[in-house]
């Protein structure tokens, strides 16, 4: 019996005659009859490949068969723009069937959150946040509204396990299917996974029935044109873009909101009709424009990665990528919106403007051909999102007792790991700093905790990130977006300019109290600037990075521009060994020493380092750079003494500023908080590589043009002393 056979009668009739579909795609043949069954799934396809249906309609088809009623199904997305762009479409799935979906976030008003709770759909679209603020809500039964619960749809699947907000999603899951009673079916769809056996175990935690990876059968898809060009400027990108592909739908990203904004009146400039989107601005404002840019065909949209992610802009022609985005992975996302009608390719064009950037487009390009994709690596001890979890259990309960909160979400991945003594420990400080307070063994919320997580309703305690101070940009009535505090604190010679929107604004009137920057247009033109961060590139990007380098080959992909670029970084580093690590002498007689390990491996060595030999060393993803004092014998001495501790020995020593920005925080003991920010800067491969490493001398006449193309602008730098800074702040 085919897939398609074993779906519900009247499910069969309406793919047919009301969808028009001549057959499921030979992918959602392969996956339907085991999510029929009840199993647990992580199903990889690519983008526009089937996958919602592929998890969907079997989810309908038990609805129908099994006679589910009331709220059954949870579809979770990872950001509201792509719940809004769902909601219609499963709408209709549902509608054909007699059965409803209804929708829930932070943009959804009372008035519709009331009439959904009087009458709960058979499938809610939400949001972890939103389903965290159902459980805790005193207006809300929430065994009645969750008991019916029988699958979770989790899309986008990798955005949520890379990071503390898949902590937050699981914890979630677990005490709603405590509320059930029954085991929930999980299933996470995803376009590009590295590690999709992990991320299943991830997803499933504990759970009992079987599980499985489903992945895309093998297909003559056309292969990608992918191309790298070097164009030196944002202006100059602006210029490539205006003459490229006239008549087209180009969508092009950008790393910096900042960068999107430029672009965008540059490009308007140059008599483009340009569209720009980002997080910072409204969510109307966003939703106007993307809608707009879906209508059209001749046109480009400026984006960061709020568009990384499958929300349906309509037909894309290309994908134009400026400098290299920091992963494999968001490289696939971002060049698999394109492809999607018969005989077209999947396309990316990217624009370096930066030598190094355009070396590393180069080597994600390469890591790409090689079938290389990062796997997703769920940060470890999330002890922090377990204190977020004990007061919101004690919130959903009106208390919990002290020798039952923790089977409540015990079941989850990470927390099944933690020692006992620990968790216990975790409680006992929540006690004593009055985070916690207990009355005959049932826990609540203490006097520091109601102050410090109570505000607005408890929505502190709802999120797993912390926020930077921003400002509402308001033109009259209407939201133009939003702005981080330091766009107003820094002093500016003559009128206040921001960008939003692709437009420029002068700033009339700052209310610091309310959050409030009122803006009238404006016919100057700026760039606001947001502030970044991260970690830097990753080992493996940063040794292709080397590998390049010392290498002659030369692609089909890379222009006449790139090829000239990429030949002038191999002159510029010819010193380097393609084996090993190379020591050699920069400007002002300073020693550095190349590894080409990434960022987290480069910190970590250069802090015990430092301690070593006692001098500061300054590192970021290539190198690490060493006072003007300390000679090549000291530094390979004090590498030796490393290697003899091991790298087990060397567990990165987190900064104060780097636990503090963890949410949450305050509720660890020190013990705990340090165990959660060093093994979330660790990077054992790229330390072993150092300290297993050949270290290879070299003299060069020319030390002031060493590396200066790679690296320099931004440092981390490890000191013996008090407070060290191990990979916190990282270029």
């Amino acid at each position: 019996m085919s897939a398609f056979e074993q779906l519900h009668p009247a499910l069969q009739h309406h793919i047919v005659n009301s969808l028009g579909w001549r057959e499921l795609r030979p992918f959602q043949e392969v996956v339907i009859p085991s999510v029929l069954a009840g199993e647990h799934h992580i199903i990889l396809a690519p983008t526009a490949g089937g996958k919602t249906e592929a998890a969907f309609f079997p989810a309908l088809s038990r609805m129908l068969s099994e006679n589910w009623s009331g709220l059954s199904v949870l579809y979770v997305c990872p950001i509201k723009a792509l719940l809004n762009n769902l909601d219609q479409r499963l709408s209709r799935y549902c509608d054909l069937l007699g059965r409803r979906s209804g929708l829930w976030h932070g943009d959804v008003g009372q008035s519709a959150r009331k009439r959904l709770l009087r009458n709960p759909p058979d499938c809610l679209l939400t949001t972890p946040e939103s389903l965290e603020v159902m459980l805790v809500s005193r207006t809300i039964d929430d065994e009645r509204l969750f008991s019916g619960i029988r699958m979770i749809i989790v899309d986008e699947v990798h955005a949520f396990a890379g990071d503390d907000r898949g902590w937050h999603l699981l914890s979630v899951l677990e005490r709603i299917q405590k509320l059930a009673g029954r085991e929930i079916q999980r299933i996470g769809l995803s376009a590009t996974v590295g590690n999709p056996d992990l991320l299943l175990q991830w997803l499933a935690g504990n759970c009992k029935n079987p599980k499985r990876v489903a992945f895309p059968p093998p297909s003559a898809q056309i292969p990608a044109d992918v191309q790298v060009d070097y164009v030196a400027s944002l202006p100059n990108a602006a210029k490539v873009i205006s003459q490229l592909h006239r008549g087209e739908k180009r969508l092009v990203f950008l790393d910096s909101r900042s960068g999107t904004e430029e672009l965008g009146l540059l490009l308007r400039n140059l008599g483009i009709k340009t569209f720009v989107t980002h997080s910072s601005l409204s969510q109307e404002e966003r939703h106007r424009t993307e809608a707009a840019f879906a209508e059209e065909s001749d046109c480009v949209i400026v984006a960061t990665s709020v568009l990384e992610l499958g929300i349906d802009v309509g037909d894309l022609d290309r994908v134009i990528q400026i400098d290299a985005p920091a992963t494999v992975a968001g490289f696939l996302q971002r060049m698999g919106r394109t492809g999607r009608r018969a005989g077209t390719k999947r396309n990316c064009l990217m624009l370096g403007i930066k030598p190094d950037k355009t070396l590393q487009a180069v080597a994600l390009t390469e890591l790409w051909e090689q079938g290389y994709v990062e796997p997703i690596e769920p940060p470890p001890e999330p002890y922090h999102i377990l204190s977020q979890q004990l007061m919101a259990l004690a919130l959903q309960q009106s208390g919990i007792g002290r020798s039952q909160w923790f089977q409540w979400v015990r079941g989850v991945y990470g927390y099944s790991q933690f020692p006992p003594e620990s968790v216990k420990e975790l409680e006992t400080w929540m006690l004593e700093k009055e985070i916690l307070s207990d009355a005959d063994g049932l826990l609540w919320l203490g006097t520091k905790g109601e102050s410090r997580f109570g505000r607005r309703n408890f929505m502190e305690l709802f999120s797993v990130f912390t926020s930077p101070p921003i400002f509402k940009v308001l033109n009259g009535k209407s939201e133009i977006g939003q702005v981080d505090e330091s766009a107003l604190l820094i002093k500016q010679d003559g009128p206040r300019l921001l960008s939003l929107g692709g437009r420029s604004w002068e700033v009339q009137h700052v209310d610091w109290q309310r959050k409030h920057a009122y803006v009238q247009p404006s016919e100057l033109i700026t760039v606001t600037k947001w502030p970044g961060g991260g970690l830097g590139l990753s080992y493996r990007i940063c040794r292709m990075m080397h590998e390049i380098l010392c290498s002659e080959k030369v692609s089909e992909k890379w222009s006449d521009r790139c090829k000239k670029q990429i030949q002038a970084l191999r002159e510029e580093f010819s010193w380097l060994h393609a084996e090993g690590c190379t020591l050699i002498t920069e400007e002002e007689d300073r020693l550095a020493l190349w590894t080409f390990a990434g960022a987290k491996a480069n910190g970590i060595v250069a802090y015990y380092l430092a301690q070593e030999i006692k001098s500061q060393v300054t590192s970021d993803g290539f190198s690490m750079k060493f006072d003007r004092n300390i000679r090549d014998g000291e530094i390979r001495s004090g590498l030796q003494r490393l290697v003899t501790h091991g790298v087990s020995d060397l567990k990165p020593v987190p900064n104060e500023s780097a636990i503090r920005g963890l949410k949450f925080s305050e509720c660890l003991p020190a013990k705990l908080a340090d165990l959660v920010g060093s093994e979330r800067l660790r990077d054992d491969m790229g330390v072993e590589h150092i300290l297993q490493s050949v270290i290879h001398s070299v003299v060069t006449s020319d030390s002031e043009r060493v590396g200066k193309s790679l690296g320099r602008r931004r440092t981390n730098r490890s000191d013996p002393r008090p407070s060290p800074d191990c990979g916190a702040n990282d270029a």
